[in-house]
């Protein structure tokens, strides 16, 4: 009588202890699933929160090119920023562009178009959401900072370049990413002949020149004798103080008045002048 009494007390045993089991393994099962392990995490726990930082770090790593947002001060004129960066006011002048001036020491007044270009900017800047894209070389020789500006995810110089207020301009490499898209949107605005475009010589490789659209019917310089005999390479600095070298099968080599002349490209560049784009 004990022993069956035993017995059934041992199969008794057995039996809760498999429903525990049961039910133990059937818990684990439920919080392993994809929403409970969420549910889990604590979203304060630190090892949480790096996680999440190393993973935007290396989305950001994905972009090509980092934007930067900067607040805005004022626009200086048409390609020529000022905006504050680590609380301290910075000018900002725009990449591979360049627009008529409105105020340069050297020129009485403003440059055709300079006003309007300066215009432009200023009502399509206001308000908007600025930002700066940096190339290699970060400051020209005047401590500007160089960038390609955005103004709500849209590229200011790509706007003044279809308007015809800006034409390229200061290709120096390394800082070059952009100029092939720049130049297809000028060659657009200049089959428009809108803007800097719609006088004949005006806008021209080697900067602008006021003097054709105060008189239309001033023809283009011919040809001049050049400094020397031997000036196979001509070498010209543009009224901005761009330093530009023409060879004899360029468009411009006919009607360039040379400043400096080289026998040869090699010369010109070590004298930091760049070829001509035409």
């Amino acid at each position: 009588m004990r022993i069956k009494l035993y017995t059934w007390c041992f199969v008794l045993v057995l039996v809760l202890a498999g429903c525990s089991l049961d039910e133990s393994s059937s818990t684990v099962t439920e919080n392993n699933s994809p929403e409970s392990v969420q549910e889990l995490v604590d979203p304060r726990d630190e090892s949480s929160a790096e996680t999440e930082t190393e993973i935007e770090n290396l989305e950001d790593t994905e972009h090509e090119y980092k934007r930067t947002e900067v607040p805005l001060v004022r626009v200086i004129d048409g390609d020529t920023i000022k905006v504050k960066i680590n609380n301290k006011e910075e000018n900002i002048r725009f990449l591979l562009i360049d627009t008529p001036e409105t105020n340069h020491p050297k020129m009485d007044g403003p440059q055709p178009f300079g006003p309007e270009a300066k215009k432009f900017l200023e009502e399509f800047m206001e308000g908007g959401k600025v930002e700066i894209e940096l190339d290699v070389s970060e400051r020209d020789h005047y401590g500007r900072i160089l960038a390609h500006v955005y103004v709500n995810g849209l590229s200011a110089q790509e706007e003044l370049l279809e308007r015809g207020l800006a034409r390229v301009a200061y290709i120096f490499p390394p800082n070059t990413r952009y100029v092939d898209s720049y130049q297809v949107i000028q060659k657009k605005a200049q089959a428009q002949g809108i803007g800097i475009w719609s006088v004949e010589n005006y806008a021209q490789e080697d900067g602008f020149f006021p003097e054709y659209v105060e008189d239309p019917e001033i023809k283009a310089p011919a040809e001049e004798k050049p400094v020397s005999d031997s000036c196979t390479i001509k070498g010209n600095i543009s009224s901005s103080g761009e330093k530009i070298y023409h060879v004899e099968t360029g468009a411009y080599y006919d009607r360039t008045i040379p400043e400096a002349c080289f026998n040869t490209e090699e010369e010109a560049k070590k004298a930091g002048y760049r070829k001509s784009m035409r």
